[in-house]
Parts: structure tokens; C-alpha cells; sequence
């Protein structure tokens, strides 16, 4: 990665770790979840609003955590708005494979301009404890869709 491109992904981090985008509660949710990293103590609240139909209508999140952490919240949000379900999950595996390194190929249909967008997160992979930073919102958020009330990245 370019040095270039390495600043502008920090810029970006930095912008959604200071400023997050939908950092709200969620009156109209329709599903939470609660995320818990015990490694560097992020916490954090994930909320849905789904529609009859399962799209994602809105998601917010509150909780603190490190800058990697809250941006790829931030980020989370921005990517699922409109999204079905489907698109969640496959956007949700492909987010996580290139996080771990696991990479394997093109982004699913239809996701290549969400996940590239995301792509601001993919040096996590050469660092492995920051990856349950940048992955817990998603790891929360598909709890979440699964109904469960709490997950951990222990």
C-alpha cells in the first residue's frame, strides 16, 4: 500500500473515529445487540430498524471504544442502509475476510462499491489484535439479526 493511500485511509478512520456517522439510539429498532471486545474494553450497542421485508430501513450504534473500533461502526452504518438481508450476511462475510486476511477473490454481486468503501479498514489484517476492533460492530450487528441480546469477541 502506497504511502498516499495509507494517509488517506487514516484520514478516514480518524474523521469516522471523531466524528461517527448515526451514533444514536434507535427508537423504531427492531433488533439490538450489545458487543463487548474485553481485550482493549470497546462496547458497544448495534440497532436495526428492519422492514417487513427484512431490508435494513435504518442502523445506528452508541457505545465507545478505540478510533478503529468506532469508525468501523460509523462505516457499518453507512454500508447497510437499504441492504436486505442477504446482502447484510454476504457483505458481513466478506468485510470479515478481508479484515482476517482471507481475502479470496471479488467482492460478492452487487457489493463491490460497499465493500470498497470499507476497504479503509483492510490494514487491520496485518495487525490481528486490532481486527476484533474493526470487526466487533459486525460481529454485533449479525447477532443482532440472529436475535441474540449480547455477543463477545473473546
Amino acid at each position: 500500500m502506497s504511502n498516499e493511500l495509507r494517509e488517506l485511509y487514516q484520514e478516514v478512520i480518524l474523521d469516522h473515529g471523531r466524528t461517527p456517522r448515526n451514533f444514536r439510539d434507535l427508537e423504531k429498532a427492531t433488533a439490538q445487540a450489545f458487543g463487548n471486545n474485553p481485550l482493549c474494553g470497546d462496547q458497544l450497542t448495534v440497532y436495526l430498524a428492519l422492514g417487513a421485508d427484512r431490508k435494513v430501513e435504518d442502523v445506528t450504534f452508541k457505545g465507545n471504544g478505540c478510533a478503529i473500533s468506532v469508525a468501523s461502526a460509523s462505516l457499518m452504518t453507512e454500508a447497510l442502509k437499504g441492504k436486505s438481508e442477504g446482502d447484510v450476511r454476504a457483505l458481513y462475510k466478506a468485510f470479515h475476510a478481508m479484515c482476517t486476511g482471507e481475502e479470496t477473490g471479488p467482492a460478492p454481486e452487487g457489493e463491490d462499491d460497499a465493500l470498497e468503501k470499507l476497504r479503509v479498514l483492510s490494514g487491520v489484517a496485518e495487525y490481528p489484535t486490532r481486527v476484533k476492533c474493526a470487526t466487533l460492530a459486525w460481529h454485533t450487528m449479525a447477532a443482532a439479526l440472529d436475535g441474540e441480546q449480547e455477543v463477545t469477541t473473546e
